[in-house]
C-alpha cells in the first residue's frame, strides 16, 4: 500500500505511485536502475522474502534528490523493519526524517506514534498522537488512530532510554556564593565545600519500562528510572534510582494508573535518603488535541544525614498539554507540596507553576521551560534568625539537532537558569548550567 498523507490544513498530499512518475536513475545505483525499477525490484523481494535486498534498495531510494521518491522509500523501510525486524528504534528514526521536511504528514506523525508506544515512550507517543489530530484528519486516518488506541491493551511494550552529557555548571551543590552565614549568635565563616562550587561533569539518565497485560482492559506497568551527576571528585556526586511499579486501568479514553514506588539518592557517594509510596494518576483527553492529567502522591522521606529532616510528603499536580500545530505544543503544570518533617523547622509547604513550549524547526526541536514556586516553613530554626521562605526561578531552553544525527542519536543542547532567593542566607543561591550531550533521535 502506497503512503496517503494529510496536509495540516485538511488538503489531500497524496505521495503518488512512483512507478508512474518517476524516471530519473539513483545515483547509488550508477544508472543501472531506474527509481520506480528499484521500486518494483523491492516489492518483488519482499513478496519473495528477501528483505535484505529490499532494505537494500530502499536505503538507496531514501537519498534521492527528490523528495517524493525518497519519503515514499523511507516511509517502506521504517515499515518493512517495524513490521518485520520488530526494529522500532530505526524505523522512528526514518519516520522523523520524513517529518523533519513533510511536518504536515499525520499519517506519518502516527506511525511514529506508533512505534513510541512500542517502544514503551508513552508520553511520546500521546503528544505525537496530539499534534497528528491538530490539524483534523480524514475518515480514514481518524480511524487509524482509533485502532491505534484500542491496540494499546494488546501491547506488551519493553522500553528504555537514556542521554548522556557533558554539563557544566556554576553551582554544582547549589550553595550560597556568601563567605558566611548569619545566625542569632554572630556570622558563622563557611568552609568552602559549603560555599557555591563550579565544575564539569558527566550528567548520565535513563528509563526502562515494562508492560505486562492482566486481563480486558488492565495493565501491570513497571518503571525504573535513574539519574546521575558526577565530577572529578566524588563529594558533589548526585545520582538517584527510583522504582515503581503498579496496575494501570483504562476507562475508555480515560487511563488511570496505581503504583507503589522506592527511591534512593546519594551524595558525595553517601547515602542520602530513603524514599517510599505510593502515587496515583489520571489522565484524561480533552478533545482531540489536548489532555490534563493528575498526579497524587503520598511517601515517607528517611534522611540519612539529619534524622530531623525525615518526612512525610504528600504532593498533587495538575498539568494541561495542548497541541496547536503539528508542529508546535505548549503545557502548564501546577504543584503543591506539604512535607511533614519531625522537626517544624524543616517542615514545608510549596506551591508552583510551571510552563513549557515546543517547537519544530525543520530538523531541530527546540523546547522552552520557565517556572516558579514558593516554599515556606512552619517554623524558623533556632540557629536562624527568619523562618525559611524561598522564591525559585527556573528557565531552561534546550534543542535537538536531528540534522547532526549519527545512527539512533542526535546532539541535545540544554542550558539552565536557577535562582533562589531566600530569608535564610545558605538556602539563597543562583546558578547556570549547560548540558551538551546526545538524546534519540526521534
Amino acid at each position: 500500500m502506497l503512503l496517503a498523507v494529510t496536509a495540516l490544513a485538511g488538503s489531500p498530499l497524496t505521495l503518488v505511485d512512483p512507478i508512474e512518475r518517476l524516471d530519473q536513475p539513483v545515483a547509488a545505483q550508477q544508472a543501472s536502475l531506474t527509481p520506480a525499477q528499484l521500486f518494483q525490484l523491492a516489492e518483488e523481494a519482499v513478496q519473495k522474502g528477501d528483505l535484505e535486498l529490499a532494505k537494500t534498495a530502499y536505503r538507496a531510494l531514501a537519498e534521492n534528490a527528490d523528495i517524493e521518491i525518497r519519503t515514499e522509500a523511507r516511509f517502506r523501510l521504517a515499515m518493512l523493519i517495524a513490521d518485520r525486524d520488530k526494529n522500532y528504534s530505526d524505523a522512528a528514526v526514518l519516520l522523523r526524517q520524513i517529518l523533519d521536511e513533510k511536518p504536515d504528514a499525520a499519517r506519518v506523525r502516527i506511525e511514529l506514534a506508533r512505534m513510541q508506544l512500542l517502544l514503551g515512550n508513552l508520553r511520546s507517543a500521546e503528544r505525537e498522537f496530539r499534534a497528528a489530530q491538530a490539524g483534523g484528519l480524514p475518515p480514514d486516518v481518524e480511524r487509524l488512530v482509533r485502532f491505534y488506541a484500542q491496540q494499546l491493551s494488546a501491547e506488551k511494550p519493553i522500553g528504555f532510554n537514556f542521554e548522556v552529557a557533558i554539563a557544566p555548571d556554576s553551582n554544582i551543590n547549589r550553595a550560597t556564593n556568601s563567605e558566611t552565614l548569619g545566625t542569632i549568635i554572630g556570622d558563622f565563616t563557611l568552609s568552602e565545600d559549603a560555599q557555591a562550587n563550579s565544575g564539569v561533569g558527566l550528567a548520565l539518565r535513563g528509563q526502562a519500562s515494562a508492560k505486562q497485560r492482566l486481563g480486558e482492559g488492565a495493565d501491570l506497568l513497571v518503571r525504573a528510572s535513574a539519574s546521575g551527576d558526577f565530577y572529578r571528585t566524588n563529594e558533589f556526586d548526585d545520582y538517584s534510582v527510583v522504582v515503581q511499579a503498579g496496575p494501570q486501568y483504562r476507562l475508555g479514553r480515560d487511563r488511570i494508573n496505581f503504583s507503589a514506588l522506592a527511591g534512593w539518592r546519594w551524595f558525595g557517594r553517601q547515602p542520602f535518603s530513603f524514599t517510599y509510596g505510593a502515587n496515583a494518576e489520571y489522565i484524561h483527553p480533552l478533545g482531540k488535541r489536548a489532555q490534563v492529567r493528575l498526579n497524587g502522591a503520598i511517601t515517607h522521606r528517611d534522611d540519612r544525614l539529619n534524622a530531623n529532616r525525615s518526612a512525610e510528603n504528600f504532593a498533587l499536580t495538575v498539568g494541561y498539554d495542548r497541541a496547536i500545530s503539528q508542529r508546535f505544543g505548549v503545557g502548564l503544570r501546577l504543584q503543591a507540596q506539604r512535607d511533614a518533617a519531625r522537626d517544624a523547622g524543616f517542615s514545608t509547604a510549596l506551591g508552583g507553576v510551571q510552563a513549557l513550549a515546543f517547537r519544530e524547526f525543520g530538523q531541530t526541536t527546540a523546547v522552552v521551560n520557565v517556572g516558579y514556586s514558593r516554599l515556606e516553613a512552619d517554623q524558623r530554626l533556632q540557629l536562624f534568625p527568619e523562618r525559611r521562605v524561598d522564591n525559585r526561578y527556573a528557565a531552561s531552553l534546550a534543542g535537538t539537532f536531528r540534522a547532526l544525527r549519527v545512527g539512533r542519536f542526535a546532539p541535545i543542547v540544554r542550558l539552565n537558569y536557577e535562582r533562589n532567593q531566600s530569608t535564610v542566607e545558605i538556602n539563597d543561591f543562583s546558578r547556570f548550567a549547560a548540558e551538551f550531550g546526545v538524546t534519540a533521535a526521534f
